[in-house]
């Protein structure tokens, strides 16, 4: 159990510093041998932390832990005001943990399994309109105010345009799309092939797979890459660059769309899973085809996907309610 805590304990504290050695040798198993994303595993250390602090309060030794307890713990959770997903994830940890100290004998039971969070209430997906959506794609930079501009600065906006197509055309999540490398290699988490009009993506789950690339998307990527040396330090494998010349972060990504979003005029805010969602819905409204959208999306359930079904049959409505004689108001 040493061995496998010493990734979080080297150095300066590391953000499972404050947890108990056996719950930071847990998160250790889930980035090394699970390999979940980094968000994940720190939406685990909280939970965990939660479960330590709660076990604490009790006087109970975690491996001790009956349903019972849990029971309580979660009720806690919600006297807190905690919301059901974030209860749900909490729970998710918990079960993660005692199954991973259960496979050692280090347990006899579960106490986490079967005991189920509080509902949720079903949020639908924001996505853009087509109209919005193609409006932002084709948003670009006034011809006339950027006679002065340095070529730094319209290499950045020939990449902010390349980022849109891409995720609009794509379907990509931000960090499939901040991950791709500029060349093929084995060392690369992702590339576009150009010749094949595929963008080869390491999705959740250390899942690969290949996304069709449109014609809008090649063209702009194409222009991206005659630019990219004006902006990519010497030797960075990144496709998409900062304005120093680094990978360009998912945090930086979602400013500068934020930003082209704005100067588009569209009325809302927009993030870059917004641009993954009006992919995926207004694929479905003109495909109907649920399993293909599934696989685009790297979904590894089709239950995931068919929560764009209702955004399909949203849209449906409005156009009735827009177009039916006998659906108007009088």
């Amino acid at each position: 159990m040493a061995a496998s805590t010493a990734r979080f304990s080297e150095g300066a504290p590391g953000p499972a510093a404050d947890l108990a050695p056996e719950l930071r040798g847990f998160l250790n198993h889930l980035t090394v041998e699970r390999r979940l994303a980094a968000r994940t595993v720190a939406m685990y250390g909280e939970a965990l932390r939660r479960l330590q602090a709660s076990a604490a309060a009790a006087g109970v030794e975690l491996r001790s832990a009956q349903p019972h307890h849990v029971r309580s713990w979660v009720a806690q959770l919600r006297t807190r005001g905690l919301a059901p997903r974030s209860i749900a994830i909490a729970l998710a940890a918990w079960r993660g943990l005692y199954r991973w100290w259960g496979r050692d004998n280090l347990i006899a039971l579960n106490p986490a399994s079967g005991i189920r969070p509080p509902r949720a209430a079903k949020l639908l997906p924001k996505a853009l309109s087509v109209e919005q959506a193609v409006a932002l794609a084709e948003h670009r930079p006034d011809k006339g105010s950027n006679a002065a501009a340095s070529a730094h600065r319209q290499a950045l906006q020939v990449r902010d345009h390349c980022i849109v197509e891409l995720l609009y055309g794509c379907g990509l999540r931000v960090a499939e799309l901040t991950s791709l490398d500029a060349v093929a290699s084995q060392a690369a988490a992702g590339w576009v092939d150009d010749s094949d009009g595929l963008a080869h993506v390491l999705g959740k789950g250390a899942k690969r797979r290949s996304v069709p690339v449109g014609a809008a998307a090649l063209k702009a990527l194409a222009e991206w890459r005659a630019q990219r040396v004006l902006v990519a330090a010497p030797g960075e494998a990144a496709l998409f660059v900062s304005q120093r010349g680094s990978r360009l972060s998912p945090g930086q990504l979602r400013l500068r769309l934020q930003g082209l979003a704005q100067q588009a005029g569209l009325p809302t805010h927009v993030h870059p899973h917004m641009l993954r969602h009006s992919f995926a819905s207004h694929l479905l409204q003109s495909s109907g085809d649920l399993r293909a959208v599934q696989e685009l999306l790297g979904h590894a359930s089709i239950s995931t996907t068919q929560v764009y079904t209702q955004l399909d049959f949203q849209h449906l409505a409005k156009v009735y309610d827009a177009a039916h004689p006998r659906a108007r108001k009088r």
